[in-house]
């Protein structure tokens, strides 16, 4: 008999190889989607090796209370992974916030409501770590007791930052009242190949790079291998030990060090030479790797990160070389 777990937001980019890897572990798999008639969203979860036996699918959304019992129950483990992830709003509260906030404490309420559930594993980011005011330097080490500021968030107007810090403080404040076991994997910006049909935002960012980009963006940011994400939320919740938040990032690079890789590994490609501004490059800081070192997480180079998301999005014919 396989142990029964749930994965919410399932058609996603890091929930997809999720589920590639619970099923290939055995277990039994209920995922959550918006709409399970759209094969755009289901397809290539239906396709994936152990799924006619093991996978079922389970129509729920963020913002309808009560829309995941029937998804959680009789689940021991839940994976929340569903949350919007986009930079371009117009109405950051409906469009980033409510679904975050809202729909972690309704997945959340459901799993308050299930006896079987030991644990849950909510995909939290980076986001919710990092952005508080504090410099971020080259000697700055951020580990898992930093927090966001959500003043400083909405200062600065980092929309989706904010939703991460609000979701993730709003989960640790419920999980406690309701003495449910939980653990947040923070991932930062998750790069590598895609199994869903669809462009999401972290691979975006490598698109615009070798798609004729004249500039590239004045920014540092972790990245991390979407594959050791995946492989994170399930240590976390097979780990009896495992405990709080795990920060996940191979490394820290400035946008241009990204394009560097780019132009080693694709010397034909036309890649932007340029910054987008003339100030100072955004310095990098570093991540502990401690935790997630301690719990057995490997971590993939960025170098064949960058290189499994451009033959993939290749493949997904995003990009024409």
């Amino acid at each position: 008999m396989s142990k029964t777990v749930c994965v919410t937001g399932a058609s996603g980019y890091i929930a997809s190889w999720l589920v590639k890897y619970l099923l290939q572990r055995g277990y039994t798999v209920k995922a959550s989607v918006r709409d399970p008639n759209d094969p755009k969203k289901t397809g290539h979860l239906l396709a994936l090796e152990g799924a006619k036996d093991r996978l079922q699918l389970f129509k729920a959304n963020l913002l309808e209370e009560g829309s995941f019992d029937a998804a959680v129950a009789g689940c021991e483990g839940v994976f929340h992974t569903a949350s919007p992830f986009t930079h371009a709003v117009d109405d950051p509260q409906a469009e980033l916030i409510d679904p975050a906030v809202k729909g972690t404490l309704n997945v959340l309420g459901s799993c308050a409501k299930a006896p079987s559930v030991k644990r849950v594993v909510l995909t939290s980011s980076v986001a919710a770590v990092a952005y508080n005011g504090k410099p971020r330097t080259p000697d700055v080490v951020v580990d898992e007791s930093w927090f966001s500021d959500p003043e400083f968030c909405k200062e600065s107007k980092m929309w989706y930052v904010l939703s991460k810090t609000l979701a993730e403080d709003a989960a640790w404040k419920f999980v406690r009242e309701k003495g449910i076991d939980m653990v947040t994997i923070n991932p930062a910006m998750v790069i590598g190949p895609l199994l869903q049909p669809t462009l999401n935002t972290s691979a975006a960012a490598i698109l615009n790079l070798i798609n004729g980009a004249q500039t590239y963006p004045n920014a540092s940011f972790g990245w991390v291998n979407v594959k050791d994400v995946a492989n994170a939320h399930i240590l976390a919740y097979e780990t009896p030990s495992a405990n709080g938040r795990y920060c996940l990032v191979e490394s820290v690079v400035h946008h241009s060090g990204v394009v560097d890789i780019l132009r080693k590994l694709y010397p034909s490609l036309q890649l932007p030479d340029k910054c987008a501004d003339d100030k100072p490059f955004t310095p990098t800081y570093q991540v502990s790797k401690d935790k997630t070192k301690s719990l057995g997480i490997s971590y993939t180079s960025l170098e064949d990160g960058i290189k499994e998301t451009v033959e993939s999005l290749k493949e997904k014919k995003f990009f024409v070389a």
